[in-house]
């Protein structure tokens, strides 16, 4: 343990998604060793990511605009939307160039044990994008893990007697894993092969 500012920094580093103790310790210790232009430097991005970014008004993807650059692109295929769970979800899937739809980003999964359930997610800003006739096909991307199949089931089942083909990613993917952390091969595949979600 530290005193005062340096545990502080620590602390608050550890908090950040998959740094443990150790590693915030790490950083910490490197930022202290840095040059205090480029803490600065960090500092500024930090603080303009939080003033600029936000989420888009449609598919809620991050963008610095109201709506996100797929959003916007007119090249996209309107008719096939991709649910997703996370926005870096997005970045994985374009990483394929297998897919020209259009995303929604839910914003996590169905997850009890965490309390979070259908009105926590994205869902009720989904049914709108899909009343208009322009989609005829979801693909349900969610991670293939106990909380990404409980929301891929939830939605079947919404979506179902709207008379849309329902599709989910095909195997290839691993079992308790993340979209995030699949190549790019294994996730084209993945995606060529999907099959109807039940």
């Amino acid at each position: 343990m530290y005193e005062g500012v340096v545990q502080d920094l620590i602390d608050e580093l550890g908090r950040l998604p998959g740094v443990g103790p150790k590693s915030a310790q790490r950083i910490a210790f490197h930022l202290l060793q840095a040059e205090p232009v480029d803490v600065r430097r960090l500092a500024d991005v930090l603080m303009e990511v939080k003033a600029k970014v936000r989420f888009c008004s449609v598919c809620f993807n991050v963008s610095e605009d109201e709506q996100c650059r797929i959003c916007r692109d007119p090249r996209r295929e309107a008719s096939v939307l991709c649910v997703v769970e996370e926005y870096k979800d997005v970045v994985a899937i374009e990483r394929t160039r297998e897919f020209r739809g259009r995303y929604h980003v839910l914003g996590g999964a169905i997850s009890p044990i965490d309390g979070i359930g259908p009105d926590q997610l994205r869902i009720k800003e989904l049914m709108p994008r899909l009343n208009d006739g322009v989609v005829t096909e979801v693909i349900l991307a969610t991670d293939p893990n106990l909380e990404g199949e409980a929301t891929a089931t939830y939605l079947t089942r919404l979506l179902s007697p709207m008379g849309l083909q329902v599709t989910r990613l095909a195997s290839g993917l691993p079992v308790g894993g993340d979209l995030e952390y699949a190549d790019e091969v294994t996730l084209g595949r993945a995606f060529v092969g999907r099959r109807a979600a039940e």
